[in-house]
């Protein structure tokens, strides 16, 4: 009879385990707003939406975070901590995420993101659409010259964005605005 309370106190301890084993965490969404809620905004020099998931980590009273990119050259990226979850609403000008989640970028293939190749380049250009990223990407797959492409987004090298196309491939570096990818 011992044995068989032990043996069901062992499934019930795995089967638990499993269960937080098995529970993803949330992850912080880029190109989403979570307006409201509002009790902080600070400026974020870094222009790293990694910073402001952290500032969200160090305050208790932090429920959820909003990000936003710099919209100008010199501007500076806010950091809006909140003390609820308001619901998401589509925004490219935004990442937000709820304590706890961090940051995951999306993967996309032949696309890195918050990653610079700096060096290499033969041209650069402004881009003023919404789809910036990937006409920078299309720009790089259409010259047979450009072997790899960076894009800047707006405030990060420049009141536009901007589109760096390469000759050369070089060391990716991790930088918080930028979008860099490999294309021959």
């Amino acid at each position: 009879m011992e044995r068989g309370r032990l043996f069901g106190a062992c499934l019930v301890s795995l089967a638990v385990l499993a269960f937080v084993l098995s529970i993803q965490p949330a992850l912080a969404q880029t190109a989403f707003d979570r307006p409201g809620g509002d009790y902080l905004s600070t400026p974020l020099a870094s222009g790293d939406p990694e910073d402001c998931a952290l500032l969200c980590e160090r305050d208790r009273r932090c429920r959820s975070w909003s990000f936003n990119y710099p919209d100008v050259a010199g501007g500076t990226a806010l950091c809006w901590l909140k003390n609820t979850v308001p619901p998401r609403v589509p925004e490219s000008c935004c990442i937000s995420g709820v304590r706890g989640a961090g940051v995951l970028e999306p993967q996309v293939a032949g696309v890195e993101n918050s990653i610079d190749r700096p060096g290499g380049d033969y041209r650069n250009f402004e881009l003023k659409n919404g789809d910036a990223d990937e006409a920078c990407k299309a720009a790089c797959t259409a010259d047979n010259k450009c072997r790899a492409f960076t894009y800047a987004r707006a405030g990060y090298a420049g009141r536009e964005a901007r589109c760096f196309l390469k000759k050369e491939i070089k060391p990716p570096r991790r930088k918080a605005g930028f979008t860099s990818g490999v294309v021959r």
